[in-house]
């Protein structure tokens, strides 16, 4: 039986790979929802390709070209980060991959919870944001949520059958666009070179929060509340080769680890078809062609955002939405060449340094927050 998926955000890099999946497995998939934020033109090109029932427009000012591309066909066109969450919820799919970009996915995120729908998370902010809400809803509401970030998809892998306790996650890192400079030299980078992982074909904003380890902050904070585990028990450790994808440490002494080439199709196709597995074309993995696996510390005075997200977890309430929100405005304006790259961390650090803190947040109080971050950012950053 077919699988009816909505796909938040599929123009994008996670999208176009989860369309990837799809065409590969017609027998098991049939798109019925697509949704992107501001690319209409690719949108209505997949709304062809897959003949879906609704799209979705979250900036309003596409909606009018979005419309005229799809008018000859039957396909139902909406508009508005509203509309969003609401197919997100929408009755006729059983699962929801949330690809969006940022604080945006927290709301479908929630709405696809509330109606019991798997989840397949790519959306690591949902959870960096808002994960001690979400985790208690996604239990209370039987809604099964598979992670699609590389690194918790190994996780998850190395956990499934096991009943033993776990002593630790170690989770690891390719050190991003600059990990063989020197502290020295990050005054200058620019956003080309931010650009230009060593090993991942990502998007542009993920791309930039790799390069200063924000990424891998959010990733560690998504580890505690998707595997229910401390910080004290999560590790972070450098892995330029990117082929193990993360480990487990069992309290025997026992770690597994998955391993295999920097190819995001495989975690979507496992969170799409678990508890089986796709069978995918292309080159297997040749052992021989990667002899040499290494590891090293990570260098947590070139690179203060992980120790950064350390804190926010350990404060917990509002503290990692403060994060990401000022994370979220400082790369938009790195990007948009509006200030340096060193300057994205500092701009946090100012925000969380002067935003209000709540304990005990409800959604309400997470968006409050979102909004005083993004100020804060801008006022630092003077935009």
């Amino acid at each position: 039986m077919k699988q009816n998926i909505a796909l938040l955000g599929s123009t994008g890099s996670i999208g176009v790979q989860t369309l990837d999946i799809v065409r590969e497995n017609p027998d098991r998939f049939e798109v019925r929802v697509l949704t992107a934020h501001r690319n209409w033109e690719r949108l209505a090109e997949q709304a062809r390709a897959f003949d879906v029932d609704t799209v979705v427009i979250a900036d309003e000012a596409y909606y009018p070209a979005l419309r005229e591309a799809l008018a000859d066909t039957d396909t139902k066109v909406y508009a508005g980060e509203e509309a969003v969450a609401q197919v997100a919820a929408g009755g006729d799919t059983e699962v929801v991959v949330n690809a969006l970009v940022g604080y945006a996915g927290l709301a479908p995120t929630v709405a696809a919870i509330e109606q019991g729908k798997k989840l397949a998370l790519a959306n690591k902010e949902s959870l960096v944001v808002a994960g001690e809400l979400v985790m208690p809803l996604a239990r209370a509401r039987k809604a099964p949520i598979l992670p699609i970030d590389s690194e918790h998809s190994a996780i998850f892998q190395c956990l499934v059958g096991e009943r033993a306790p776990l002593r630790r996650l170690i989770i690891t890192c390719s050190g991003g666009a600059f990990r063989d400079l020197k502290r020295e030299e990050l005054a200058s980078v620019t956003v080309e070179q931010a650009l230009r992982h060593p090993q991942w074909d990502m998007g542009a904003k993920i791309t930039i929060d790799s390069s200063t380890l924000v990424n891998k902050g959010f990733e560690v904070i998504e580890a505690r509340w998707l595997f229910d585990v401390d910080a004290e028990r999560i590790s972070v450790i450098q892995h330029p080769q990117s082929i193990i994808h993360s480990m487990v440490e069992f309290e025997d002494g026992a770690i597994k680890a998955q391993l295999g080439t920097p190819d995001m199709r495989m975690p979507i196709s496992y969170a799409l078809l678990f508890p089986e597995r796709a069978v995918r074309p292309g080159e297997r993995f040749n052992f021989l062609n990667h002899r040499e696996l290494t590891f090293s510390e990570v260098d947590r005075v070139k690179y203060p955002a992980l120790d950064l997200a350390y804190d926010c977890l350990r404060r917990g309430g509002t503290a990692a939405c403060v994060m990401n929100g000022a994370n979220e405005v400082a790369v938009h304006a790195f990007l948009a060449r509006k200030c340096a790259w060193l300057e994205i961390v500092r701009s946090i650090e100012y925000a969380l340094s002067h935003a209000a803190f709540d304990p005990s947040p409800t959604l309400a109080v997470y968006a409050q927050a979102n909004d005083e971050a993004r100020r804060l950012a801008s006022e630092y950053l003077k935009l």
